[in-house]
């Protein structure tokens, strides 16, 4: 990430007001980077939120170069992200049984023997918790509203007015020029797009835990096997496990431990990140289907001496590329999951919302409050072929984790992690809406369908032509190791 004096640091102020009435429902990733970027860029911005306060608890999730470029407009926000990344974060890898296949080494130097430029990385596993945090700092500091409590039923607009809206539960209506549904898979906003997206259970679920490292000492052996990475010992440490259909991960910073696991569901899951399980539910299922060889004794030890209601029993559902994002006046539109949901494999949920935000904040800047509708449209065809890429990506991803050719690993190390291709980091969503709005703006006025459209550069992989594909027949690939992901430059 660039200095925070980059020539182009444009922070708040730099915008004229552009008396545009932003609702934005939901106070998740997508949510909080939208209600900042929207102030920004001189929209006047309102939150609404279902529960009675942010959830700032949870584990980790990878945050993409390409979602952090933006940072460069806040330069306190910045400051803060920089105090918590682990960019000096160390990795290793073994095979489910135990086996170390990859000795650690510096991401950055993983980095480099995958071809990448290590002092630009793709990215970095971030702790949700201080991530939170760090947003709503910057929240706070621009005086954003949040009304809490605010549980939304249904989602209407009014093209005659030029306003859309919600109503929540109490039957309190909240209006504006355009509303962003940021609200998450189950999402009301779905129906007023073209339909609520059926969810059909994956029949895989994720166990995660995060917890004080504290919880260690009553396991010496296991806390210095567990130990973090760098000479000094105080460098945060990745470690993964690769299984026959399943894999694990094991975060280690100064504080905290994080603990996930891939695993076939039997019964006790739910899409839930409230709904935790114990214990012995781990270790009595987690052995299912790995035939004679099981879970690293060490993973175990790890699960034993995880506090009570920690462990998330979270189930992973499919969900088909959503078949559109705006209501039929293109004055609500959705973002991050509530348009296109991601299975953890991708490592892209987070960083798709995000650029989400970013672009619509930019593509309402641009357009003006005299064409909110056409800023929307224009902001989906900037984001859905993209989307749908990355979501694909899942499925590669996934097949590697759970399919692992260890004879490939040891020619080629970067088999045994998740694909981070250059399409995906090098992207900058606010500086391609300035380059390519005008270009987009054409192709809707001339009436070019979206997948046709050849006047602006491709934001996805080089030379791929879009085909709709469904959920099911990807995941029958990956079940089969057989996923293609059709044409273009997917590296």
């Amino acid at each position: 990430m660039g200095s925070v004096q980059d020539a182009d640091c444009k922070p708040v102020g730099s915008y004229p007001p552009s008396g545009i009435d932003v609702l934005i429902v939901g106070t998740g990733l997508a949510g909080l980077t939208a209600s900042i970027e929207c102030v920004r860029k001189g929209h006047n911005v309102r939150i609404i939120e279902r529960h009675q306060d942010i959830n700032t608890a949870g584990d980790m999730y990878f945050m993409g170069h390409s979602a952090t470029k933006f940072f460069r407009h806040w330069p306190e926000l910045s400051r803060e992200y920089e105090m918590i990344s682990m960019n000096n974060a160390w990795i290793e890898t073994f095979k489910h049984s135990g086996e170390r296949v990859i000795a650690p080494l510096k991401v950055s130097d993983r980095l480099r023997q995958a071809g990448m430029d290590p002092n630009t990385p793709p990215g970095a596993f971030q702790m949700r918790p201080l991530i939170y945090r760090m947003y709503l700092n910057e929240v706070q500091r621009q005086g954003i509203k949040i009304q809490f409590d605010q549980r939304v039923v249904d989602y209407y607009e009014d093209e005659e007015r030029q306003k859309a809206g919600v109503v929540t539960d109490k039957g309190v209506r909240f209006e504006a020029d355009v509303v962003i549904a940021a609200d998450g898979v189950g999402s009301k906003g779905q129906k007023l797009v073209g339909g609520q997206v059926k969810a059909i259970s994956a029949g895989r679920a994720m166990w995660r835990a995060a917890f004080p490292m504290h919880h260690l000492d009553k396991n010496p052996e296991l806390k210095k096997f567990l130990q973090m990475g760098g000479q000094n010992g105080d460098e945060p440490m990745v470690r993964t496990w690769l299984g026959p259909g399943s894999y694990a991960m094991v975060l280690i910073r100064r504080e905290t431990c994080v603990w996930i696991m891939n695993h076939d569901v039997f019964g006790s899951e739910e899409e839930n990140w409230n709904h935790t399980v114990g214990s012995d539910d781990v270790l009595n299922n987690m052995d299912r289907g790995l035939g004679p060889f099981p879970w690293d004794s060490r993973i175990k030890e790890l699960v034993k001496l995880t506090p009570p209601n920690t462990i998330v029993n979270f189930e992973l559902f499919w969900r088909d590329p959503q078949p559109s994002w705006t209501s039929p006046g293109a004055r609500v539109v959705l973002i991050g999951d509530a348009a296109h949901s991601f299975l953890p494999a991708s490592g892209n949920g987070a960083t798709q919302a995000i650029e989400d935000a970013v672009t619509v904040a930019t593509c309402l800047q641009l357009a003006g409050k005299e064409n909110v509708p056409e800023a929307i449209r224009t902001h989906v065809r900037f984001r859905f072929i993209r989307c749908s890429c990355a979501q694909k990506m899942g499925f590669q991803n996934a097949e590697r984790l759970q399919h692992t050719d260890w004879q490939k690993v040891k020619v080629d190390p970067k088999l045994a992690q998740p694909k981070l291709p250059r399409w995906i980091w090098k992207h900058d969503p606010e500086q391609y809406a300035y380059e390519n709005y005008a270009k987009m703006v054409d192709t809707i006025r001339k009436g070019i369908p979206f997948d046709q459209v050849d006047t602006v550069p491709p934001n996805y992989p080089p030379g791929y032509k879009y085909k709709p594909w469904s959920i099911e027949s990807m995941q029958k690939e990956v079940d089969e190791a057989t996923v293609d992901m059709g044409s273009g430059d997917w590296d």
